[in-house]
């Protein structure tokens, strides 16, 4: 049984007394505003309905705002929906904590999410209830951020001369050419008083799978690197001028050893800020570049790059569907067979979290068959 009461229930006082610190971590576009304002005029069609949608939920932690709207509807993208379905009590999708109990009233031919309190005797209480947080931000993600968030730093597509003319490694202590976590590294160029950097090897190609222009370059990424001390110099060896004297750097994490030649690229600040899967605004469409590392073959949770970018309107936090090719046969049921390709077909769901210039990295979310390079994507 569910007891409803009039008075709005505000989720979050952090949300009310600190709103703006949490829409900068977690901003709200006006798109999502406006399509959330729309549901909660009239709430949401049943049929939009995910089919076992349950009365209730209570939130956990682990969960992620995907997560919850893939319970509820049928598109976990359209989490706006969710949101809108009682803007009253949800402030901000954003402020969702683990404890809340969700509650799916379906009264009248519409579909609302309330926040309500289980009572002792098994009610659900719709009561106004306000709820203090502390200065850490514990409400759930949009998305799982930890299968992300390698990536921010090792995903990267550099234009051609990039990483030609960024700092480079020059020698080791030793005169060793390979070096762990921990090791000095010896480095030459310019480093313009920055102190955190990565490390990376080997920039190849990206091309277009249909045009076959590149888009940029990958660079394999070898690790992260810490400035220990300046570069200087000292009397050549043979005491007429100077020579250099390279700067000094500590290696920190390493996925394979640092060699000799590898390029350093500053670590660009970490912004979790806009991570809200959502539907492109206007048509899109395009092709996955390739699989990020050495698989030919994505499944879900790891990482593809496709041909679209900034240029072409991506934004992270866009979901697009991936497209399985329809396969390509013979219409033999007339008198003269005929060559025929079948649709293609929806298999998965992919999210956006970096965007460059004319490539875009994507996080499989869900699939029902592998992806590879050459696959097609368009709106969800």
């Amino acid at each position: 049984m569910i007891r409803r009461h009039a008075t709005p229930l505000f989720v979050s006082l952090l949300a009310l007394a600190c709103g703006s610190a949490l829409a900068q971590n977690y901003p709200i576009t006006p798109q999502q505003r406006s399509t959330a304002q729309q549901v909660a005029q009239a709430g949401v069609p049943l049929e939009d309905l995910a089919p076992n949608a349950p009365d209730s939920y209570t939130v956990k932690r682990g969960d992620t705002l995907w997560d919850i709207s893939k319970l509820f509807l049928k598109s976990p993208w359209r989490w706006p929906q969710l949101w809108g379905m009682n803007m009253d009590q949800i402030r901000n999708p954003h402020l969702i904590y683990p404890g809340q109990l969700l509650v799916l009233d379906k009264s009248g031919g519409r579909a609302r999410l309330m926040v309500g309190q289980a009572g002792p005797d098994g009610t659900v209480k719709m009561s106004p209830r306000i709820r203090a947080e502390g200065t850490g931000d514990s409400a759930i993600p949009s998305i799982p951020l930890n299968l992300i968030a390698p990536f921010l730093n090792e995903a990267v597509v550099f234009n051609a001369n990039d990483l030609e003319r960024a700092p480079r490694v020059v020698a080791a202590p030793e005169s060793r050419v390979l070096m762990g976590r921990g090791d000095r590294a010896y480095v030459r160029g310019e480093l313009g008083g920055l102190t955190d950097w990565r490390l990376f090897r080997q920039a190849t190609p990206l091309r277009d799978p249909a045009t076959k222009e590149i888009l940029g370059y990958e660079a394999r990424f070898v690790g992260t690197a810490t400035y220990v001390r300046e570069a200087g110099t000292a009397p050549a060896a043979d005491g007429k001028g100077t020579v250099s004297v390279p700067a000094t750097f500590e290696i920190g994490t390493v996925k394979e050893e640092v060699g000799i030649g590898d390029r350093l690229a500053a670590v660009p600040p970490r912004d979790f800020g806009s991570f809200s899967p959502r539907s492109p605004a206007k048509p899109m469409s395009g092709q996955v570049v390739q699989v990020y590392g050495d698989g030919l073959n994505a499944g879900q949770n790891q990482v593809v790059s496709i041909n679209r970018g900034a240029a072409d309107g991506v934004e992270r936090g866009y979901v697009f569907a991936v497209l399985r090719d329809g396969e390509r046969t013979v219409d033999s049921t007339y008198a003269k067979p005929e060559d025929i390709k079948l649709p293609d077909e929806r298999h998965g769901l992919m999210f956006v979290f970096r965007v460059f210039d004319r490539v875009s990295y994507a996080l499989v979310l869900q699939v029902q068959h592998p992806v590879k390079a050459g696959d097609h994507f368009a709106q969800p």
